[in-house]
């Protein structure tokens, strides 16, 4: 019974201060939509992609705030420019579409990161590099779920389409559909999403929100309905393990909340009933 109170008490008593109430808003709903477009991005190989987006929106997030702006605007416009020099580049020269992307998101994160130098002293830009879950404001919170709205109908829409692509993209292209539009769309959420991210865990950490959570549930299930739940069940599990743990512990909230994915992952990749390492090696029976 005390330890059953004790964890009642862990996870109770973060609850009564306002701020860690909207640090688990936003890292809930940031989480389940990273975790949804995860499953895609896992089955398609668009993991590097999504590092390209998430560090190629630092300029863009460094502009709007000398202008006064929604970051929100310039991570956007720079996350979906990315995408598109990062095909321009692609199918215009002999250079394969990995290093492509190491060029451009590498190019961008640098130029972002000359621009913060350049930025007045007492303009504080380190929390959009490692995340300000725990000080986001109103406005911060109507982006937050303006933006993740948008994702999840476009998702929920066209589901099927983007499901068919990414397992059998010559089935859809001979059922009349386009798979590059579908790309596009795909690319056009993940920058969305990147942006719906970076609130909770910042630009360096936001790539394993919308990879881990995808990966982890593919190591669990071969059915792509139940990815997706299972999906969303890791990411939201920690989101709010990692918000209570940092406020119990005063670290990063957003490093924390990655390490709980990380572990999620770890778990699923040992012990996996179909996938697992552990149940790979195990003896068959006699």
């Amino acid at each position: 019974m005390d330890v059953l109170t004790g964890l009642a008490q862990w996870f109770a008593q973060p609850l009564q201060f306002e701020f860690v109430q909207r640090a688990l808003l936003v890292s809930v709903v940031a989480g389940a939509v990273c975790a949804v477009l995860s499953c895609w991005m896992t089955l398609v190989g668009w993991s590097l992609m999504g590092d390209a987006v998430s560090h190629a929106v630092l300029p863009g997030v460094v502009l709007s705030y000398m202008f006064g702006l929604p970051f929100a605007l310039g991570a956007l416009v720079f996350g979906a420019g990315s995408v598109a020099l990062i095909g321009a580049v692609n199918r215009t020269s002999r250079v394969k579409e990995d290093a492509v992307i190491g060029v451009v998101f590498t190019a961008m994160f640098a130029l972002g990161l000359v621009m913060i130098s350049r930025v007045p002293s007492q303009t504080d830009l380190g929390h959009i590099l490692f995340g300000n879950v725990l000080g986001v404001s109103d406005s911060d919170i109507w982006q937050v779920l303006i933006l993740a709205g948008v994702v999840l109908a476009a998702v929920w829409y066209k589901h099927r389409d983007l499901t068919l692509y990414a397992f059998d993209p010559v089935h859809a292209h001979s059922l009349g559909i386009s798979p590059r539009l579908l790309e596009t769309l795909l690319l056009g959420l993940l920058s969305v999403t990147v942006v719906v991210a970076l609130q909770a865990v910042g630009i360096i950490l936001v790539v394993a929100m919308v990879v881990v959570p995808g990966a982890t549930a593919y190591l669990l299930t071969d059915r792509f309905e139940r990815m997706l739940l299972i999906s969303v069940a890791v990411a939201v599990a920690a989101a709010v393990t990692g918000v209570l743990a940092s406020f119990h512990l005063d670290v990063s909230t957003g490093g924390s909340i990655v390490l709980a994915q990380a572990a999620a992952f770890a778990l699923a990749y040992l012990f996996s009933p179909s996938h697992g390492l552990l149940r790979r090696r195990a003896p068959a029976p006699a």
